[in-house]
């Protein structure tokens, strides 16, 4: 997959504090070092649930956990055929697992560094001394010849460890054959290794209370910034002021910035018919805190009139959001405003086509509504930490791995997410699934157009982003 930045990958660490610092320099006063995460580099906080899920997906193949208790994890997510996230510890990656649509389970791909916070039991290759210095500092693969012993659990195609006779991790790899065969043969190759950039791993206990600390400087500057910009445009642009709110984190965050910069504004909630339940309790739950008045309006029974029509919504032709969000928005507008200025919580680190959008800007499908974006230049991790430090409400699905809050049906979610959802609103994802049935029959589509996911890409359109975050 190429490599996709939007922007200047900010993650460094403090390893006094241990702790993700978004600047060279942690509050300590001690310098922080860059963590070589792939790009975009939207790396963010490990929730319980997230580090529940990893720590399975290690120990069922490995029979250990990955992320010690105590310790702050990131997840970044990175560009692979479905969903794969890379897993930070100690400033540096020490892994990732991968999800396998086909086989509809995670796979671990642990990293050399990952030795230092586990030591596998099961899934390993123990090589001759002689074989060392080739595998550990030329990528090597180990072959037949080395090999001293192999786990009988390795089966071919598995990731595993490479071990000196010591216990020593000197590199990781994908095993070629099972360990059978392992066992038979002279040569050949056994574990293609896999090369990894060298990184340090230094791992320490802290809490997310720490790295709020390590980031005090950061963070206000960015807040500072923020509230300047929400000022400036609504000086310049004398309309009603709103926040565009979706019970997501970068509304969220959004909403914290505008309050502070213009005092309370209403918020705008276009609710689908398709938002999950926590969403809602979410909405009324910072609107109580802050005491804001919620304009919210639905169209659900327009959805489901277009998609009889039409079928389900996918990534290229999201008329979604034209019908649920846009064209009500749009209505409501009129109703209280006439027109209006709305804050949103876009980022430039989410997609392409935010990172070149503009700060301030129109949507063609709702002229009546100046949408700026004070968070812009944010990155997740001044997003989370920023929520953290203000103790602000978030939504509690972040909390059950989901990482982007939206309509449940959104078809550009990745089927790793889907597979979430099924787990966490089992009733709203088998009423979907229904609806999907009917039009798969209706349509005479392939057996497994459900199961694969082939509905979220129609191939006919182009995608229309959603102006509302």
């Amino acid at each position: 997959m190429a490599r996709l930045y939007l922007g200047k990958i900010m993650l460094r660490w403090c390893d006094s504090c241990h702790t993700p610092v978004l600047g060279r320099a942690c509050a300590c006063g001690a310098p922080t070092r860059p963590v070589a995460v792939t790009p975009p580099g939207d790396a963010r906080p490990a929730f319980p649930d997230d580090v529940e899920r990893v720590n399975r997906i290690f120990s069922e193949h490995f029979g250990v956990p990955l992320i010690p208790e105590g310790h702050l994890a990131l997840l970044n997510k990175v560009p692979a055929e479905d969903r794969m996230d890379e897993i930070i510890l100690g400033g540096a990656v020490v892994g990732a697992v991968r999800y396998i649509p086909g086989e509809q389970r995670w796979e671990p791909l642990p990293r050399p560094n990952a030795a230092i916070l586990m030591q596998p039991t099961k899934r390993y290759v123990i090589v001759d001394d002689g074989a060392i210095p080739s595998i550990r500092d030329e990528g090597a693969s180990v072959l037949a010849p080395g090999l001293v012993s192999i786990d009988p659990a390795v089966v071919e195609g598995d990731p595993v460890f490479i071990l000196t006779k010591t216990g020593e991790c000197i590199g990781v790899g994908r095993a070629k054959v099972d360990a059978a065969t392992a066992g038979t043969m002279e040569r050949g190759v056994i574990v293609r290794t896999r090369r990894n950039v060298p990184s340090v791993c230094i791992p320490g206990e802290a809490t997310w209370e720490d790295a709020v600390a390590a980031n005090e400087a950061i963070l206000a500057e960015y807040e500072s910034t923020s509230i300047q910009f929400v000022r400036d445009v609504a000086e310049k642009y004398p309309l009603p002021p709103t926040v565009s709110y979706s019970g997501g984190k970068d509304s969220l965050a959004t909403l914290l910035i505008v309050r502070k910069a213009l005092g309370p504004v209403p918020l705008l909630f276009a609710d689908t018919g398709l938002e999950f339940p926590e969403t809602y309790e979410n909405v009324d739950t910072v609107a109580a805190r802050y005491g804001l008045d919620v304009l919210r309006v639905c169209d659900e029974e327009t959805f489901w009139e277009e998609f009889e029509e039409r079928g389900p919504p996918a990534v290229d032709d999201r008329w979604c959001c034209r019908v649920c969000k846009l064209h009500p928005l749009g209505h409501l507008i009129d109703e209280h405003f006439g027109e209006c200025l709305s804050f949103i919580g876009q980022r430039k680190y989410e997609s392409v086509r935010r990172m070149r959008s503009r700060r301030v800007w129109r949507n063609a499908r709702i002229p009546q509504q100046l949408s700026a974006a004070p968070i812009q230049q944010w990155t997740a991790m001044h997003v989370w930490l920023y929520i953290f430090r203000e103790k602000a409400p978030y939504n509690r699905l972040y909390e059950r791995g989901l990482d982007r809050i939206g309509c449940f049906i959104c078809p550009s979610s990745d089927l790793a997410t889907f597979d979430m959802i099924r787990d966490v609103c089992p009733d709203l994802w088998s009423a979907w699934l229904e609806r999907l049935t009917w039009w798969q029959e209706r349509q005479g589509l392939p057996p497994d157009w459900v199961e694969r996911g082939l509905w979220r890409k129609r191939g006919d359109a182009d995608e229309e982003e959603d102006s509302y975050n």
